[in-house]
């Protein structure tokens, strides 16, 4: 069993970057990838702001050397830029001489091409290719096959929290000496569905997202992908590569509270995050940044806000909500976030809670409002909830 689960590898692509080195650089100078819709075809393309991946369908057909023809979703798509660069990073020239998996967070999956050809599924017979591509798990088959892992293959789709619970799973998965390495992370399109079903629960702020502001209206959709690579302690031994941290704290809890609200008091959020300090090791003082859901909604952020106090007290460590930057890119965010949390200690940076103005009169801290860098930050504690009451964190620690 290995006791030490490293990050050896990093890839990433938002609205405010296509690669690690583009997200580093808009973070620092705090550019939000927020905006006006460019990409999806949509009635509210001119009154919902979300945050796109600044390239179309066929441009990245064309930047990954794929087949035009195939079917490729736009999850898939983005999934496979950032697997490839996480495996890039890492080093990895030989898929196949230790055990590896692939693990993605997805719940959209293929439904850009499926409600795009739903009617011509139906009525002339046409793109009948993409039926197949609407499933989660297509997504997943795809990006293991652009990077040739045949081991282990799953797809995680827990709503908000898919990616961490793919990141938590595969460190499992290491732990019990069932593989050596895993490509974790997730990856999430926009759709017109998926835009219209946050429309309906009157969760989406037409202007720039707030997260834990008095003021808040609700969040701004986004999507991307992002996919860390875990390898067990031997490995690490075994190759001397260097590693960008480690993963030493994860927690999942599902309160079942209601389908898409948390618990007013927090209980599942808190007990995530207990989990992950508890497994970790860690003192609460010895969390130097907590990288919050903090959607911007309502229930979310009173939720999320009151467990952090339950926890940390009346003064926890540093807080701040990274999705006015990213937009809430939901099943990918776990991922997403967690490259953001690896980053912040590799470059010493606590990110700003960009757009906040008045402090939310039930909480007793406010989050962070501009970039802190040059500051010591050894453990960043990472949340991811979902619909449903299903609630992730992810510990991850300076080596």
């Amino acid at each position: 069993m290995s006791k030490r689960i490293f990050i050896t590898g990093i890839g990433i692509i938002t609205g405010i970057g296509n690669n690690v080195e583009e997200t580093l650089q808009s973070i620092r100078s705090g550019k939000t990838g927020v905006g006006k819709i460019k990409y999806l075809d949509t009635f509210h393309k001119d009154t919902i702001p979300v945050s796109e991946v600044n390239y179309s369908n066929d441009e990245l057909i064309a930047l990954l050397g794929l087949d035009k023809n195939e079917p490729f979703t736009r999850a898939t798509l983005m999934g496979i830029m950032a697997a490839a660069e996480a495996v890039k990073s890492a080093g990895i020239t030989n898929m196949n001489d230790k055990r590896t998996g692939v693990i993605s967070g997805t719940t959209v999956g293929g439904m850009d091409k499926s409600e795009q050809f739903y009617h011509d599924f139906l009525t002339a017979g046409e793109h009948i290719r993409y039926i197949e591509s609407h499933d989660c798990g297509d997504s997943t088959e795809r990006i293991a096959d652009y990077i040739h892992v045949k081991d282990f293959v799953s797809t995680t789709s827990t709503a908000c929290s898919s990616a961490a619970n793919s990141i938590m799973f595969g460190a499992r998965l290491i732990k019990n000496n069932r593989l050596d390495r895993v490509i974790a992370g997730g990856t999430e399109s926009l759709t017109k569905y998926h835009l219209n079903g946050f429309n309906t629960l009157m969760i989406l702020d037409r202007e720039l997202c707030k997260p834990f502001d008095e003021n808040r209206k609700g969040l701004n959709l986004g999507e991307g992908a992002a996919f860390v690579v875990l390898e067990s302690e031997d490995l690490v031994k075994e190759t001397g590569k260097k590693v960008f941290c480690e993963l030493t704290g994860y927690g999942n809890a599902c309160e079942a509270f209601h389908q898409t609200a948390s618990t007013p008091e927090g209980k599942g959020a808190y007990l995530a995050m207990k989990k992950a300090l508890d497994r970790s090791g860690l003192r609460i003082d010895q969390i130097d940044y907590i990288n919050a859901h903090g959607t911007g909604t309502e229930n979310n952020d009173i939720s999320e806000g009151r467990a952090i106090e339950t926890l940390f007290g009346k003064t926890p460590p540093p807080v701040s909500s990274t999705k006015s930057f990213t937009g809430h890119t939901t099943s990918a965010a776990g991922g997403v976030e967690a490259i953001l949390s690896i980053l912040a200690i590799q470059h010493n940076l606590i990110y700003p809670n960009m757009n906040f103005q008045e402090q939310m009169k039930e909480l007793s801290f406010k989050p962070v409002t501009h970039l802190m860098e040059n500051v010591k930050v050894d453990h960043v504690l990472s949340n991811s909830f979902g619909f449903g009451g299903n609630n992730s964190a992810l510990i991850f620690s300076r080596v």
